[in-house]
């Protein structure tokens, strides 16, 4: 399969947030910020595809009774190897992101693609297909943090639109990643139906 349809493929057709609608736990918790929203996107990347890598290579090593635990395993290697480098190099960005990190274990996107792509595909197939739905996932948080920030403090990635004060606190708590989560899925809808028609 051509890499750049598997790579489409993950930021649009098969798009984690807004048309799987898998992982919604890390989707509406740290998307208070675009910052927050691309780190725990481009985390969840990596985890993707090195353990979409080694998954593919190992695949027929794993008896089939344990290959559940043997992903896990792997999936776990990855995020021990992401959690302590973050820890050591950019600990603001992990003390803000906190449990999510680690949870990105038992993340169902993750576990998914292991299970239904690299567990039935070479190795670079799989690999691209970590690349395309981990650039389709944090697309997906970078916006949903982005119009978060903007509406919630009017900043965006250190930069001021307007006075804080007139920003709306809903769109930083709960409510407004709800919110703003289900209007960006029905925006997503209607573009993709206008395309289709």
């Amino acid at each position: 399969m051509n890499p750049l349809k598997i790579i489409k493929n993950g930021i649009l057709t098969e798009n984690p947030t807004f048309v799987l609608l898998l992982g919604m736990c890390p989707t509406l918790a740290t998307t208070s910020s675009a910052i927050n929203g691309m780190s725990m996107g481009l985390a969840t990347m990596f985890v993707l595809i090195c353990s979409n890598t080694v998954i593919s290579l190992i695949k027929n090593l794993v008896p089939d009774q344990v290959r559940i635990p043997a992903y896990i395993v792997v999936i776990a290697g990855f995020v021990t190897v992401l959690e302590m480098v973050m820890k050591a190099y950019v600990p603001a960005l992990y003390a803000s992101l906190g449990l999510f990190i680690p949870l990105i274990v038992v993340n169902c996107i993750v576990l998914g693609r292991a299970e239904s792509v690299a567990a039935k595909s070479g190795i670079v197939h799989s690999a691209f297909d970590g690349v395309g739905i981990g650039l389709g996932f944090t697309l997906s948080l970078t916006l949903l943090g982005f119009v978060r920030e903007f509406l919630g403090t009017g900043k965006v990635f250190g930069a001021t639109f307007y006075p804080e004060e007139y920003g709306s606190l809903v769109f930083i708590l709960a409510p407004g990643a709800f919110l703003v989560l289900g209007l960006l899925q029905g925006l997503v809808r209607a573009i993709g139906n206008k395309k289709k028609s």
